[in-house]
């Protein structure tokens, strides 16, 4: 590594190998996932918790909680007729559902866009009729078409695109609960749903998660979608084909987290053993541990679903990382490293990064380095949540998002910095 070429026979030794084998090794971490949303202090962050699968009602459609087989949807159409004509009239359609040039006073329903909206059950209402409930493959069709046609949209902000799909994937798991679908069937739609909404989330940017959605609420909706999807996989009698990646995901998605290890160390040892999940439980040793240098380079070989997964621990990490090397580093007249080795030990998506970075936790520069002076480096708010195209954006590679959805582990999917 060209930067440790460059420290080599100074005192900055000693904070490349506490940046892999910290004094602290074993603690965990007290962030939750996405912290960055959540509080402007980062050691104040609350854990979150996630109801435990003891704690949660079981499916509404499993035998246990009805005395007779629970119908099968029937209504072809991502949103049913009833609603599009009830929505139009209350004008309560969302702009991304209206027909083209149709934004004026009366704005009509477009039925290739409409998608039916999440509705709380109401207690004591009656189960809606399988008209009104759509069938295991229109609910595939829909997950579809909300990640090709309307996570991308550019004439949309990331934070209105969160928010539609977020509320419209939580009306695709309350469909599959309400009618007798197979464990097969529903852990192939909660699954693509998952990963849809893990993917919108990861690009919504900080500063636009201070209107609509709620980000508390997306993140909620996230642990919900996890919790549904892992008690289908509870139910099942073998192991689902990509059941590890997901349980890796859910994992990622709560990095540090001493509850999410112990559901994960709960599972098969033959489970634990594939790879999906191997990788997963190496990247949160390597956070717990604040091995730092490891953890980074872990990061950089996640595929794009896991790397969405654990985009919002990432800042929390560089956090870290930088302290560890002011610690280390810093003395009364000074020591001195390079930008890019900044850069690259971190990942960071080039030098003006690393300037926020260091600056932002009042480091001082010279020029394309860094100086570590006693008692300079800080921590207040926010660490600059950078753009991660390096660990995050740039791992699509030329797919769509709709492709990884549906296929995350296709063999032409290779993992970054493996052989293609």
């Amino acid at each position: 590594m060209r930067g440790v070429s460059e420290a080599r026979g100074s005192q900055r030794l000693p904070a490349l190998r506490c940046l892999g084998n910290p004094g602290e090794r074993g603690r965990a971490s007290q962030t939750g996932p996405h912290a960055c949303f959540l509080s402007s202090q980062e050691d104040a962050t609350p854990r979150v918790r996630w109801p435990r699968d003891a704690q949660c009602a079981p499916s509404t459609h499993s035998p246990a909680m009805s005395g007779c087989e629970l119908p099968r949807g029937l209504c072809p159409d991502m949103c049913p007729a009833a609603e599009r004509a009830r929505r139009e009239r209350e004008r309560r359609l969302h702009r991304l559902e209206v027909q083209p040039g149709g934004r004026g006073s009366a704005p009509r329903a477009d039925p290739r866009r409409a998608v039916k909206e999440y509705s709380r059950p109401a207690a004591g209402k009656p189960r809606p009729p399988p008209s009104l409930l759509r069938p295991p493959p229109v609910l595939m069709a829909t997950v579809r078409y909300l990640a090709g046609e309307v996570a991308g949209r550019a004439d949309a902000s990331c934070a209105e695109v969160a928010g539609f799909v977020a509320d419209r994937l939580r009306a695709v798991r309350l469909d599959l609960s309400l009618q007798g679908v197979g464990d097969a069937e529903t852990a192939a739609v909660l699954e693509a749903a998952q990963a849809t909404l893990l993917a919108v989330v990861a690009r919504l940017r900080p500063e636009e998660a201070r209107g609509a959605p709620d980000p508390v609420l997306l993140q909620t909706q996230v642990q919900e979608g996890f919790g549904s999807l892992r008690r289908c996989y509870a139910r099942g009698q073998a192991p689902h084909p990509r059941q590890a990646a997901f349980q890796g995901l859910f994992l990622l998605y709560n990095l540090g987290s001493v509850e999410a290890l112990q559901e994960v160390l709960r599972l098969p040892a033959t489970l634990r053993a594939c790879p999906p999940l191997q990788t997963a439980l190496a990247v949160d040793a390597a956070f717990r541990e604040g091995n730092h240098a490891r953890l980074f380079r872990l990061l950089r070989t996640l595929p794009y679903l896991q790397s969405c997964a654990v985009q919002g621990h990432i800042g929390y990490a560089r956090r870290k990382a930088l302290a560890c090397l002011a610690r280390a580093l810093s003395t009364p007249k000074g020591q001195t490293l390079p930008l890019d080795f900044i850069v690259h030990l971190l990942a960071l998506d080039g030098l003006h990064e690393a300037q926020d970075l260091c600056q932002a936790h009042g480091l001082t520069l010279d020029k394309d380095r860094v100086i570590f002076l006693r008692g300079r480096y800080s921590e207040e708010g926010l660490p600059p949540p950078g753009t991660c195209h390096i660990l995050v954006g740039s791992k699509l590679q030329g797919h769509t998002l709709e492709e990884v959805v549906m296929a995350e582990e296709d063999k032409d999917m290779h993992r970054p910095g493996s052989p293609a």
